[in-house]
């Protein structure tokens, strides 16, 4: 907790800089997979760091605006926005599909007006039976977005207890439909097991497609989330698979438990030593460990550091000082 509250305070001198404002976009260009590793359009590896929002449901569907994208990317100095689309909960795309890609699009287009980059997440944790509705969205988003390159497709939100056979079909055919319209953005492909089986992934990634790279998840302070899940990534690595953590928390898998400090910089530290372009969950103003807002806290972004959870004090501190 010490630590939490230094960080606090090193937050409150970092709200007395000026807001940079970066054209994220213009100073990476398109990205593209080259030996296992995302590059840049100078062929560096340009290392996104950013947030995730909630589901586009419940608590978090309020912060789907242009008025909280602006705020995170000039208060949090973000340079990677991660639009977590609800798939099958009530109200999500399954039910209301128009109502939802119209909140996705409003908060997409506002994402690349900043210059930032974009994951548009199909936030579903069983997408191999909705396999028709996820082609017809992301043939969407392709026809819409081809030649931004801004736009990082995720096509399967942890898979959960189904083999990687599985999930490589439906994202085979995912792939094939996004590839009719838009040929160059990348795409991120889930792995089972709440993409945590990566070191299977890189045993039999797919081939055939340019620019496909895979989603790794992990939460710092998991008791199941250490060492062992480490090394997976890491033997991954080694195989020279692409890897975007697209998702990752301070605290439990839960969303909840304990915020551990040392954990999290342990995790955070491996990110920064293998370059990994990353989006920390959640914006939401849930009573949670991984909420970056406290409850209240308003759906127009503009929040005094009071509004922010220890979680959002620490991770605003880290894109302030790393995203340069």
């Amino acid at each position: 907790m010490k630590r939490v509250i230094l960080l606090l305070l090193c937050s409150c001198f970092c709200r007395l800089g000026f807001a940079q404002n970066i054209n994220w976009v213009n100073r990476n260009g398109a990205l593209k997979v080259v030996g296992g590793k995302i590059l840049n359009s100078n062929n560096v590896e340009p290392q996104l760091r950013g947030l995730s929002l909630s589901w586009s449901v419940w608590g978090g569907r309020k912060y789907y605006n242009a008025d909280v994208v602006n705020w995170l990317q000039s208060d949090f100095n973000i340079s990677l926005l991660r639009a977590s689309m609800a798939v099958q909960p009530d109200s999500g795309y399954l039910q209301n599909p128009v109502e939802q890609e119209k909140l996705i699009t409003k908060t997409i287009d506002a994402a690349v007006k900043k210059g930032l980059y974009v994951l548009i997440d199909w936030h579903d944790h069983h997408a191999n039976e909705h396999l028709e509705q996820s082609k017809m969205f992301f043939a969407k988003m392709a026809k819409k977005y081809v030649g931004k390159p801004n736009i990082i497709y995720e096509i399967f939100n942890e898979p959960e207890k189904i083999e990687w056979q599985t999930v490589k079909d439906y994202a085979v055919e995912v792939i094939k439909e996004i590839r009719k319209y838009d040929p160059e953005n990348i795409i991120i492909v889930g792995s089972s097991h709440w993409d945590q089986d990566i070191d299977i992934v890189a045993k039999d990634p797919i081939k055939g497609f340019r620019n496909i790279a895979y989603s790794f998840h992990f939460y710092a302070s998991d008791p199941f989330h250490q060492d062992l899940l480490m090394k997976r990534a890491d033997e991954a690595i080694s195989a020279g698979l692409p890897i975007f953590v697209t998702e990752w928390g301070v605290g439990e898998a839960s969303g909840d438990g304990k915020f551990d400090v040392e954990k999290t910089e342990k995790w955070f530290a491996w990110m920064e030593k293998n370059k990994l372009s990353w989006a920390n969950w959640n914006i939401t103003d849930k009573k949670e460990t991984t909420a970056i807002l406290a409850p209240g806290a308003s759906p127009t972004g503009k929040w005094k550091l009071n509004m922010l959870t220890p979680a959002g004090v620490y991770i605003r501190t880290q894109l302030k000082k790393f995203n340069k």
